[in-house]
């Protein structure tokens, strides 16, 4: 089993929530996130990868929102199982430096980022997301 940790990155601009996602080279659209390295807590492994993925070093955690996905993948001709625990989290960065794991990146308000978003797990963390905001 592969354990990972990921957040729905949103800022605010005028009374626009805007969310941030990431265009995978694997060509899906996603959250940041990322496997946990040993010793590091859920959050610690967020700030890391969001920091890596994004260049965003300002993110504040929204108390209270917690959800898990799961799902299988193939990797190297193996079939693993893997564990996804998302929060959220807010930052008034709007500029992204990408990392070479991905190839594009788009802010985007909640209609749009539930129609760009790939995965059906994602999109139902998304609309989770936006509720409890």
């Amino acid at each position: 089993m592969q354990k990972s940790a990921g957040a729905v990155v949103f800022r605010r601009e005028k009374e626009v929530t805007y969310y941030l996602l990431l265009h995978y080279q694997a060509k899906h659209w996603d959250f940041p996130k990322g496997h946990i390295e040993e010793g590091e807590s859920l959050k610690q492994t967020i700030v890391r990868e969001v920091a890596e993925e994004t260049g965003i070093m300002d993110i504040v955690f929204i108390d209270g929102f917690k959800e898990k996905i799961e799902y299988f993948l193939k990797l190297k001709g193996k079939t693993i199982f893997k564990v996804v625990m998302f929060f959220l989290a807010q930052t008034k960065t709007k500029e992204v430096k990408l990392s070479f794991e991905h190839t594009g990146f788009k802010w985007l308000p909640y209609e749009k980022a539930l129609e760009q978003l790939t995965y059906k797990n994602a999109k139902e963390v998304l609309r989770k997301a936006h509720s409890f905001l």
